[in-house]
């Protein structure tokens, strides 16, 4: 009971002196000092080593491309010619975008449940409400979109992180 008191004593107080001078604890182990550690006080190498470390900032997050509604197509548009010539495949990772060049491809994050995939644009669209884009079915289906709108996060994706898989020249 008094280690719980005396444990709840040093919360309080650690809560009430926010911003105070760290207390040291005496559990710690007694670090192996070297010949160099063992400088006068008041030394610049004595005073540095106690100055405390810098906060490192973390990098800003990369800003979307862009954040709104999507939906998906499929069965209805499936064998249909997109607008960069190819037939639609609800089975591939496409989609359709109106801006974006055919051929981009973008990193689509469903931002009700943080999941993503990275799909190809092949096709123009939406011309249904406000929504940025339209996935395949695949595509929603791995972002599980449950009814067929939800908000999503699109960034670009650079062709240089881009992995290719494609044989070496002259091999079989």
């Amino acid at each position: 009971m008094k280690r719980v008191l005396s444990i709840l004593a040093a919360a309080s107080l650690s809560a009430a002196n926010v911003g105070a001078a760290p207390v040291p604890n005496h559990r710690q182990q007694p670090q192996n000092k070297t010949a160099t550690d063992s400088k006068v006080a008041g030394s610049p190498k004595t005073e540095k080593s106690q100055k405390s470390p810098k906060a490192v900032a973390a990098k800003p997050a990369t800003k979307p491309y862009q954040v709104g509604n999507a939906s998906w197509y499929g069965k209805q548009f499936h064998g249909k010619e997109t607008a960069s010539g190819e037939d639609f495949d609800m089975f591939e990772l496409t989609a359709a975008h109106r801006h974006l060049p055919l051929g981009t491809y973008v990193k689509v994050t469903n931002l009700r449940n943080g999941k993503w995939v990275i799909v190809r644009v092949n096709d123009r669209g939406p011309y249904v409400g406000n929504r940025i884009m339209d996935l395949s079915y695949s595509a929603a289906r791995m972002l599980n979109f449950y009814g067929g709108i939800e908000k999503v996060r699109i960034d670009l994706v650079q062709p240089t992180t881009m992995a290719v898989n494609q044989p070496a020249v002259g091999a079989p």
